[in-house]
């Protein structure tokens, strides 16, 4: 089989199962270790019996099994970085570069240039706290998280990306709590999902619920982070989180709570959708 036969063999497959194409190219990129330019060209070329049987069965893995295709090739493109993802981490997601792109605007704006410490709570794969390391050496970035098999991943991923993250094992605040040290910046993308919306099955049946659910009504790890945050942080401080497109005024209302004199804006996303709050205390 050529590689277009290939292609057209998995996109068809792909329609018939209500499952994304494009995620086709990308296995078939993965497979026969081509860039997306490179199958254009080679569109005609023949393709050997080793890789049309490892290209069906990731085909078979995806389409059939609902498996995500990251967890197949093993890995996905986080602000131009390339991270391992599994199992045991989120995937990361477009709209959580965006909340990244915000920080390092913040930081420019509140800091100026400063050295500060930064800390990324929830890290997961460490996509956000690596990328704010790679993106800025003024930050000396620490990360938390409650998953031990998470923070393997983290690890691996900073130290394949050359950048100096302290990761700290612990359930949201407590390890920075217990350390004593205090911060300019948190950032945060926590598990925001209600308990009983309906999530699909690509997500739910593969990512970890840890991740994902954040209790009844979706803000229970915000409601933790902003009523122990003063703990952490420095009188000049940001804050800044990702949250569900629906949950602006539940935002809103946390934040008159526990910081009512707090400068802040609930940004949209390239969608328009509200899904980054920042929080900024001069």
């Amino acid at each position: 089989m050529t590689i277009k036969e290939l292609l057209k063999y998995g996109e068809q497959l792909a329609q018939e199962h209500d499952k994304e194409e494009t995620a086709i190219k990308l296995l078939l990129m993965h497979y026969l270790q081509q860039e997306s330019y490179q199958l254009i060209m080679n569109m005609n070329q023949t393709v050997e019996v080793k890789q049309i049987d490892e290209f069906k069965a990731g085909v078979n893995e995806y389409v059939i099994n609902n498996v995500p295709v990251q967890h197949i090739i093993g890995h996905e493109y986080f602000y131009g970085y390339n991270f391992i993802v599994g199992p045991n981490v989120l995937i990361p997601r477009f709209e959580t570069e965006e909340l990244v792109a915000n920080v390092l605007a913040a930081y420019d704006e509140v800091f100026d240039g400063k050295e500060v410490n930064c800390v990324d709570v929830g890290t997961g794969s460490g996509a956000i706290a690596i990328t704010l390391s790679l993106e800025e050496a003024n930050l000396n970035m620490d990360a938390t998280d409650i998953s031990e098999e998470a923070l393997v991943v983290a690890k691996q991923n900073a130290k394949n990306l050359d950048a100096n993250v302290n990761f700290l094992a612990g359930d949201m605040l407590q390890p920075l709590i217990e350390s004593g040290k205090k911060y300019d910046i948190l950032v945060s993308n926590p598990p925001y999902i209600p308990e009983e919306e309906y999530v699909e099955a690509l997500v739910k049946d593969n990512e970890p619920h840890v991740a994902l659910f954040g209790g009844g009504d979706g803000m229970k790890f915000y409601r933790i982070i902003m009523s122990e945050a003063k703990k952490i942080l420095n009188s000049k401080n940001i804050l800044a989180f990702e949250h569900g497109w629906n949950q602006k005024e539940q935002m809103e209302t946390l934040i008159k709570e526990f910081y009512p004199n707090s400068e802040y804006e609930i940004l949209k996303d390239m969608n328009g959708k509200y899904r980054m709050t920042i929080i900024k205390n001069r």
